[in-house]
């Protein structure tokens, strides 16, 4: 539940337009709904300002539409990430306001209340980085960002990074991706002010090891103030971006940014 779906709960309570017993069943969901196997935690939006993110693989039917009718009447954003097409379809019946991201293999609906949390800038260093990337645009795009994309500029043509500085000063977090080598991020670390927030990918031949040699190498970053996430991790990815964005943008003096 977000913060201002209870404010305005409170007010309808104080106006008379929802009665006692309505509260009372409303709060009485915190601070969370027990499914069974599944145990949705509907307090994480109030504690974290995000709700829950329901990670799909090895979820089985049942448990899948039990948290889409758990869901389908709360407000707030949502986001089943790792989906199959299969789940897709079965979340549809239950949930006919969600979108679909292939790319992203994410079904997501945005929420009522989403308040101008910072500006983004989600880099790969590759076009086949793009669904990590674009997984990690959606989850921060969710928590109320302004993601902008900046995409193939690897180490590989460095000329295609550095003809785009100025959009790169200009983020207040930046999330970078990359496989191979994964030097990425600590270029561009070296170049901006901003937090950065490094993902290593999977790509790569046979001695990026499924990209462990990108994560190694962004945890060893020479470049102070890297972040690092898992190998693929998109929504951890995201979600970093998007508190560091959204803790910068509130700490601005109002209209600093142009």
């Amino acid at each position: 539940m977000h913060e201002e779906t209870l404010r305005k709960h409170l007010r309808e309570y104080r106006e008379g337009s929802l009665s006692e017993r309505e509260v009372l069943s409303l709060l009485g969901s915190l601070p969370y709904e027990d499914l069974g196997e599944v145990k949705l935690d509907t307090h994480r939006e109030l504690r974290r300002g995000f709700p829950e993110i329901i990670y799909s693989p090895g979820k089985s039917p049942e448990q899948i539409r039990a948290i889409a009718e758990a869901l389908k009447e709360r407000s707030g954003a949502v986001l089943f990430s790792r989906v199959t097409p299969a789940q897709v379809v079965l979340l549809r019946e239950v949930m006919t306001d969600l979108y679909y991201s292939e790319i992203a293999r994410a079904a997501y609906r945005r929420g009522e209340f989403v308040e101008e949390a910072g500006e983004l800038l989600v880099v790969t260093a590759g076009s086949s980085d793009v669904p990590v990337a674009e997984e990690a645009a959606l989850t921060a795009s969710l928590m109320g960002c302004e993601v902008t994309r900046l995409y193939d500029v690897g180490v590989a043509g460095i000329h295609r990074l550095l003809d785009n500085l100025p959009l790169l000063r200009k983020a207040q977090a930046l999330v970078v991706v990359a496989g191979m080598d994964g030097a990425l991020p600590s270029v561009i670390s070296g170049l901006v002010a901003a937090p950065v927030v490094a993902i290593p990918t999977s790509t790569g031949y046979g001695a990026s090891f499924g990209g462990v040699s990108a994560l190694l190498a962004m945890l060893n970053s020479c470049s102070p103030g890297v972040t690092v996430v898992n190998i693929d991790n998109g929504v951890g990815g995201g979600y970093a971006g998007g508190l560091m964005a959204r803790g910068a943008h509130r700490r601005l003096p109002e209209n600093s940014v142009e």
